[in-house]
């Protein structure tokens, strides 16, 4: 790489935002060499390494680009790539997983409820419903006997739900009284994702409305099922807009590392519970009201002071989870607080409360970092301590493992051996719990040290959790980093918008194929 090297695609960023663009949802910039002609764009054979960690929102690129039969929108056919992913995203891919999933867990809240041939539903909209199901089962797909999952339809009349921070509310309480109703359901979990979605939008009054509109409905089915003697739990999984403010001001649009409230509604009165706790005690805290005994795979304890005798279980419970609804004692800077919640002030006023960590170590993370909603429902499922797979890649790269992984070393060695082009793809964060711009760091040391030639990189940008603007900050660390390794370029940036759905929208996957593959998008020239 010559001395003269530029940065100009974080230069490009810049003037994207100029144009009124923002991180979320950048249109395509692509790099082009002095002819104007797109470079590095992923061609027939060559060899991909999809960064990205969780794993539900990457499941639709990666069949765009790995699919022979994909009919979803038009792709080039047989273009055979050598396709390596960070983590599983979905079994049957025709891809290499570097980091493979364990083994499933056993003795999941769910698992032992069906254990006890009671019946149980899962309701939520399809923004939140890999969390109800997959994550909160165990990162298990499959439902359980007496299992029933409700998941309703995400509207699509939207571009973005600060425009109807109601999202699809009504129909979710509608279908939360239908099953309190029905005295043959011992187990609801309702989850409402208002909080957390409408959260990562920068729209202070759409988020007021979306925290009313979680406090109006769950008073709401609060009341159906305490007219049906059914205990209650509410609780969140993380938090997001109890802290709106960065220290200078800005505002945070990303989850937090506050912690999160447990209310229990319980027929008896005199029961009381720990002031603190984790998310991993929730699962043994439904199993004790439920009078079902725990599993020894749990390491969390119920909450509750008084040890419940088998004559005070109940048969039916109700567990709220409140997306994104955080702690925080500061209310400046808490749109919580300053929004109109009569229900929760009255519940935390009148009933048992307890506050549970729900972030960093508490559920599987690196110390320090924020929580989410796939770790919040799968220690809220789980009951015990599950170590994330963010927590384990960033131990193999410590541990210098990262760099003898099979997975990485099978496509960078057939990039080297073909002579063919090596394209890294992924999030460009350090607060993404979709991934960290240190492991496409890791990659591009490896792909150094493998002796790669051609080394592209196609990089996402995100609104959630970052200051704002600090697309361009991003873009120009991997364009030094390239300059000190004196390999790689970037030479593709958009909007995660646009290359992490996960309800279907495959107009905004297309345009990313169409970027990666074809060059669509705004030229930006090198020099």
């Amino acid at each position: 790489m010559s001395s003269d090297f530029n940065f100009p695609m974080s230069e490009a960023v810049r003037s994207a935002y100029k144009e009124g663009q923002e991180d979320e949802t950048l249109l395509p910039l692509i790099f082009t060499n002095l002819q104007g002609k797109p470079a590095g764009r992923i061609g027939k054979d060559d060899c991909v390494i999809f960064y990205n960690i969780r794993g539900e929102r990457e499941i639709e690129l990666t069949r765009s680009l790995t699919e022979d039969n994909f009919v979803e929108f038009p792709i080039t056919p047989d273009l055979n790539l050598h396709f390596a992913t960070m983590i599983e995203y979905q079994k049957g891919l025709n891809v290499q997983v570097a980091f493979p999933p364990e083994e499933t867990l056993q003795d999941t809240l769910s698992e032992i409820i069906s254990r006890h041939k009671m019946k149980q539903a899962k309701i939520t909209e399809a923004e939140k419903a890999v969390h109800v199901g997959f994550f909160f089962n165990g990162k298990k797909q499959e439902l359980f006997s007496g299992e029933e999952r409700i998941v309703v339809p995400t509207r699509k009349d939207v571009a973005q739900f600060d425009e109807a921070p109601e999202m699809s509310i009504e129909k979710i309480a509608k279908a939360a009284m239908d099953k309190i109703a029905d005295d043959n359901c011992n187990f609801i979990v309702v989850n409402f994702p208002n909080v957390d979605v409408v959260g990562h939008i920068e729209n202070e009054a759409a988020i007021l409305r979306a925290v009313e509109a979680v406090d109006k409905h769950a008073g709401m089915i609060i009341e159906n099922a305490r007219e049906k003697e059914m205990a209650v739990i509410i609780t969140a999984d993380h938090g997001t807009v109890e802290k709106w403010y960065y220290p200078d001001g800005a505002v945070d649009t990303g989850h937090t590392d506050s912690l999160v409230p447990f209310i229990l509604v319980h027929q008896n009165s005199a029961l009381t519970l720990r002031k603190e706790g984790e998310l991993t005690d929730v699962a043994p805290t439904v199993l004790d009201i439920l009078g079902l005994p725990p599993s020894t795979l749990m390491t969390g304890s119920s909450l509750i002071s008084q040890k419940l005798t088998g004559s005070e279980a109940t048969k039916r419970l109700l567990l709220i989870i409140l997306d994104g609804w955080g702690l925080n004692d500061n209310i400046e800077a808490n749109l919580i607080s300053r929004a109109k919640t009569p229900v929760m002030d009255k519940l935390m006023g009148c009933f048992p409360t307890s506050r549970l960590a729900a972030a960093g170590e508490a559920v599987g993370l690196p110390a320090g970092t924020v929580g989410n909603s796939e770790a919040g429902h799968l220690h809220i499922g789980a009951g015990r301590k599950i170590y994330s797979d963010r927590f384990k890649i960033d131990q193999a790269i410590a541990n210098k493992y990262f760099y003898q992984n099979d997975a990485f070393l099978s496509v960078m060695r057939k990039a080297k051996e073909s002579s063919k082009a090596l394209h890294l793809i992924g999030i460009v964060s350090f607060f993404s719990s979709h991934g960290s711009i240190n492991h496409l760091f890791a990659l591009m040391e490896m792909a150094k040290a493998q002796g790669i030639e051609n080394l592209f990189i196609h990089s996402m940008l995100g609104r959630r959790g970052e200051m704002p603007e600090s697309g361009p900050l991003y873009i120009n660390k991997i364009e030094e980093k390239s300059l000190s390794l004196n390999i790689g370029q970037v030479v593709s940036v958009i909007g995660r918008y646009w290359s992490m759905d996960r309800e279907g929208n495959w107009d905004r996957i297309e345009k990313t194929y169409r970027m990666l593959v074809y060059g669509d998008g705004t030229k930006i020239q090198g020099t």
